[in-house]
């Protein structure tokens, strides 16, 4: 895993190598912040992953999180001052859900499979991100969740399809988080790894997937986001965006935004979770990690 102590300058937020014969790999750069997804962050990775989908040397793309985590989620904590959304989403109500659900989603229509490598923490739009990816392998002990369904309601609701009714009702009622062991168990991974295996083993899958006819690899792809699509995805994940705004504008919302400009994001984070012992009250958690932005 790589380790930087200081915010790296914009250009060098995602890092692009080619580590096996026709496999790109981009790591997230933001260690310091956990890899929270701010603007710049985020157009830097759907850019480059549109820039390995029409190149011919690559078959497969590899996304990770360089330091201790995948990603904590959307950053809320100042990071997106002076940047633009990367690209256009129709305003009004609800832009910020639909702006970052379609940029995820996006990552369907590519030709080429995209692989998320996820240790660590996986938070809110690190799920979500996570999610819109075609594989997702994990560390044994990554945390997968959405603590911001304490006073919110999630941007991309992938729960309910990829974990089934009962435990995405049980997370989305809760906010609790699944091991990768668990995420594997309910069906939004692939396979968990130990964190030092986890590289070489998603690396030894996506060899596979270069080896593979890349004509027929593409098609592939699309048929099973295809026959997920006919069943009714992408409506009931673009229908979940509309709750998202009527989310913002609960008593809950109001309280805890009004808590935030009291005493701070990372106060009102704390009281958030305190009731429950996890993410912000148990130590080792992700000060950008949580709620996705209103």
């Amino acid at each position: 895993m790589i380790d930087v102590s200081a915010e790296p300058p914009t250009e060098d937020l995602l890092l692009v190598d080619d580590p096996v014969e026709g496999v790109r790999r981009l790591t997230m750069n933001r260690p310091q912040k956990r890899n929270a997804l701010n603007h710049p962050l985020r157009g830097a990775i759907l850019d480059a992953l549109t820039a390995a989908d029409i190149d011919e040397s690559v078959r497969v793309t590899v996304l990770r999180g360089a330091g201790t985590c995948f990603s904590a989620g959307y950053d809320l904590g100042g990071g997106n001052e002076g940047h633009a959304l990367p690209y256009p989403t129709a305003p009004g109500d609800g832009q910020w859900p639909r702006h970052v659900t379609d940029g995820w989603m996006g990552i369907w229509d590519l030709a080429k499979p995209v692989i998320a490598q996820v240790h660590g923490w996986c938070l809110a739009g690190g799920s979500e991100l996570a999610t819109g990816c075609d594989l997702v392998y994990v560390a044994t002990d990554a945390s997968m969740g959405y603590p911001a369904v304490r006073f919110g309601v999630p941007d991309m609701h992938f729960h309910t399809w990829f974990l089934g009714m009962r435990k995405a009702m049980e997370m989305m009622v809760t906010g609790d988080h699944l091991s990768g062991t668990e995420a594997v168990e309910w069906g939004w991974a692939n396979a968990a790894f130990p964190v030092e295996d986890l590289e070489d083993e998603v690396l030894a899958v996506a060899t596979r997937i270069a080896a593979m006819p890349p004509d027929v690899v593409q098609l592939n792809k699309r048929a099973v986001h295809r026959q997920m699509e006919y069943m009714g995805i992408r409506s009931g994940i673009r229908a979940g965006t509309e709750l998202c705004a009527l989310a913002v504008h609960t008593d809950a919302m109001a309280n805890f935004l009004e808590g935030v400009k009291q005493t701070g994001l990372k106060a009102a984070l704390q009281r958030r979770d305190e009731p429950f012992g996890d993410y912000r009250t148990a130590g080792n958690l992700p000060p950008a990690g949580g709620p996705s932005e209103p």
